[in-house]
């Protein structure tokens, strides 16, 4: 089996394209995980991710070696526990896999369900919430529908019950406005293949104060979050950490950094807009409503009569680009078209509409 030789487009839900200063960080020479140079490195990443999330100066702010998955049940494993009540916002794939993680570790979970494709509304977390609630949690950036979901209303219900919010914003960080503080967000995790432009492999978290005071035993060794700060704080040994990893990421989030956040996000909304006229332009439309769209993930509704596999199929054959197909309910029923990272681009956007164009017939 021979590697990789053509370049492909990646448009999907995930990983994004990899900009060749990050794809030459990865050929740096590697260092072993208790190595000064890694060690210096790693605080690197851990100052710039908290000026990311714009997380307090005294949260913890690392990056878990593993992918998105890791991130979310990192924040799991280490406040969930039986006897402890949970509300987990379920109106998408992967908040139906936040509520169905803190039920794993023992928690009471109240499920607050809505549409797939809408937004949820605050006032429904506010009814569930109870007399207590030990943790509110939902997704920002929900990746299989396409929705932005109002965290900033939900944390502040939670705030006003005395509960963690725990918020999953894999397809938000480095693409759209996250602000751990402001919002009053305790722990926030995400992904380095999405918005932040590197390889997957990572998840970035960050812990805020009253997080770290109401952790519990954690059962996982390995995303035990004191052993981890021991690793990243204290330079005792825990794991094999990749350094090809963390070069990446360090060098990601240099380029998100000398873009500057508003200006990134700017060029992701940007881009967005660019998109959703030029499917306009050939009579395709997105599912979620105009306020609640995310700009780096637009979910594409398939019309009447289109076989979907088969146009994301020729995409990838006749023009080397991928996109994503629905998941759970909308399978069959969307695209899911990702601009993020550095592949949030005009030239971008203008190669899927007519690839679009050209599967359909409607060029």
């Amino acid at each position: 089996m021979s590697l990789p030789t053509t370049e492909r487009l990646l448009l999907g839900p995930g990983p994004s394209p990899v900009s060749p200063r990050v794809l030459a960080a990865l050929g740096a020479p590697p260092r072993s995980h208790l190595d000064p140079d890694l060690m210096a490195i790693m605080d690197d990443v851990r100052a710039r991710l908290t000026r990311v999330f714009r997380a307090s100066g005294e949260s913890f702010t690392f990056a878990v070696s593993g992918t998105g998955t890791s991130g979310m049940e990192a924040a799991v494993a280490n406040l969930a526990a039986p006897g402890k009540r949970a509300v987990a916002v379920v109106n998408g794939y992967f908040g139906a896999r936040l509520a169905e993680m803190l039920g794993r570790y023992g928690c009471d979970v109240e499920r607050v369900e809505g549409e797939w494709g809408r937004a949820i509304d605050p006032a429904l977390v506010s009814r569930a919430l109870g007399p207590r609630t030990d943790i509110v949690a939902m997704v920002h950036a929900e990746t299989s529908t396409g929705v932005r979901n109002p965290v900033e209303r939900v944390a502040a219900l939670a705030r006003e019950r005395d509960a963690l919010m725990v918020v999953d914003a894999v397809t938000a960080l480095g693409a759209m406005p996250v602000d751990v503080s402001a919002w009053g967000l305790d722990v926030c995790f995400s992904c380095t293949q999405k918005g932040l432009g590197a390889p997957s492999g990572m998840a970035p978290v960050t812990f805020a104060p009253r997080a770290l005071a109401r952790i519990v035993p954690c059962r996982s060794f390995y995303l035990d979050l004191t052993l981890l700060q021991d690793y990243w704080l204290r330079r005792k040994y825990h794991h094999t950490i990749s350094a090809p990893l963390v070069y990446a990421l360090d060098v990601a989030l240099e380029e998100v950094e000398d873009e500057g956040l508003t200006a990134r996000w700017q060029r992701h909304e940007q881009q967005h807009l660019a998109l959703v006229d030029g499917l306009g332009s050939i009579g395709l439309s997105l599912l979620p409503p105009a306020p609640e769209r995310l700009w780096s993930l637009n979910a594409v509704r398939v019309p009447d009569g289109v076989d979907e596999l088969a146009v994301r199929k020729h995409l990838l054959t006749h023009h080397e680009i991928e996109i994503g197909a629905g998941l759970g309910p909308l399978a069959g029923k969307i695209w899911r078209i990702g601009l993020m990272g550095s592949g949030s681009t005009a030239e971008n956007v203008r190669r899927v509409v007519a690839a679009l164009g050209d599967a359909l017939g409607r060029g």
